[in-house]
């Protein structure tokens, strides 16, 4: 009864997928709209910086305040010190 269901899923999104491409009108990047004003475009180095190196800046960042600022360490020490003396 699994592999059936699996298989419904996958046929599921298969079609719903192939729908959604031919469905979908190409996006016409080439053909400006009335008042389009594109700004410079961005260099190799600019674009790996704005989207791989910032977000992992970001993730470092956060996750190091979230280690430093985690309490929680200090107070299970202290409790599983308290249980292992109240079972002795």
């Amino acid at each position: 009864m699994d592999k059936k269901n699996a298989l419904r899923a996958g046929a599921l999104a298969a079609g719903t997928t192939l729908m959604m491409l031919l469905m979908s009108s190409p996006a016409l990047a080439l053909t400006r709209d009335d008042g389009d004003d594109p700004g410079p475009g961005l260099s190799v180095i600019d674009t790996v910086g704005l989207y791989v190196l910032l977000p992992i800046g970001l993730f470092v960042v956060i996750a190091g305040l979230v280690v430093m600022l985690d309490k929680s360490k200090s107070k299970s020490k202290g409790a599983a010190s308290s249980k292992s003396s109240a079972k002795a």
